[in-house]
């Protein structure tokens, strides 16, 4: 009895690691905090990380931590467990143009033909790298803050819309 045990744990543990295997993730931004406390200064780190799987399939989360490497695990997991799906066209650009606001930010998301690359900054190359974006224009606006313009980033991902998705909805 103990056997089988042991073999459906290895099992478990294979598509653990399958699933694991299946994701990329992406470090955008360490920040130190300080929280003052009556000793002084007691330091933490804050982490930003992209987590996709290169089909479409994108997620940021963030995780805060004593340690860096346990804020970016924090943020790894947050991350995997708000995963969002964006249609792609060709499985290489967007359908259409769409604009995306957090706060301060705006960034314009283009389609573009293939051959292009990517052609945007910082927080946003990260986002089209981890979720399989190959051709793209993007421009931010207005805030330059990592956390900002992914949040402006995934709100623009959020309204894109395939030709098949708006023929089931009419």
């Amino acid at each position: 009895m103990a056997r089988t045990e042991n073999q459906n744990r290895r099992k478990d543990e294979a598509k653990i690691e399958k699933v694991q295997e299946e994701f990329i993730d992406k470090l955008v931004h360490v920040n130190r905090v300080a929280k003052t406390v009556k000793g002084g200064r007691r330091m933490a780190f804050a982490a930003l990380v992209v987590v996709g799987d290169q089909k479409g399939r994108v997620g940021f989360g963030t995780g805060k931590a004593r340690e860096v490497p346990e804020a970016i695990r924090k943020a790894t997991d947050a991350a995997k467990h708000a995963l969002i799906r964006v249609p792609l066209r060709e499985g290489r650009t967007l359908h259409h143009d769409v604009i995306g606001h957090f706060g301060a930010g705006k960034v314009i998301l283009r389609a573009a033909p293939a051959g292009t690359g990517i052609i945007a900054g910082g927080p946003m190359r990260a986002v089209f790298e981890t979720m399989g974006i190959q051709d793209i224009v993007a421009k931010s606006q207005g805030s330059q803050n990592p956390h900002n313009m992914i949040r402006a980033t995934f709100d623009a991902l959020t309204s894109v819309n395939s030709l098949l998705s708006n023929s089931l909805i009419q």
